[in-house]
């Protein structure tokens, strides 16, 4: 039974760090570009990656992702570590700590996120840019349009004067400079 109970802490604890990594790399897809061939395509590949990489500032998704979360598992728990000082002295000191790192933790795992998107994105966008540049295809998301849909609508000229307001109507704001 104490076994049973310690493995189910431990399986606790592993579910609970868990987490997902966003691949180091493109995750647009780019193609050869006409007239080039594979190994030209590898060789500009690698070195868009690497155009990629120093655009971002050198870090991968994962390592922003990281960053961001440490830092605010460490802001939450000096500020929890103050906090409960100030209130409870040295005992309230232990409790905010952990309150602190608990807090500051949950707030990371979604600073982590947005960090690690932000970087995959711009990643991505040097990365698109550079391929496309050397004339390599890269196929983007977007709606394409047949000729009849590339018409522009028709819409009824704005009439040349505007009709007179009805009888009785009275303006919502009075006046307010009277003559």
């Amino acid at each position: 039974m104490n076994i049973n109970l310690k493995s189910t802490g431990l399986l606790t604890v592993l579910l609970l760090t868990a987490c997902a990594s966003v691949p180091n790399g493109p995750s647009a897809m780019a193609l050869p570009g006409t007239g080039k061939d594979f190994e030209q395509f590898r060789y500009d590949d690698a070195t868009c990656r690497q155009f990629a990489h120093d655009q971002i500032g050198g870090t991968t998704a994962n390592q922003a992702a990281n960053d961001s979360f440490a830092r605010s598992a460490v802001v939450g728990t000096a500020l929890g570590a103050a906090v409960g000082a100030a209130a409870g002295g040295g005992e309230g000191a232990g409790v905010g700590a952990a309150t602190g790192l608990l807090v500051g933790s949950a707030v990371g795992v979604e600073e982590a996120n947005v960090s690690s998107y932000g970087a995959q994105r711009r990643y991505d966008n040097a990365y698109i840019q550079c391929m496309y540049a050397k004339g390599h295809r890269v196929p983007v998301s977007g709606r394409i349009l047949n000729e009849r849909q590339r018409r522009p609508a028709y819409y009824p000229p704005a009439p040349a004067t505007y009709p007179p307001p009805p009888p009785g109507y009275a303006p919502s704001v009075p006046n307010a400079y009277p003559r």
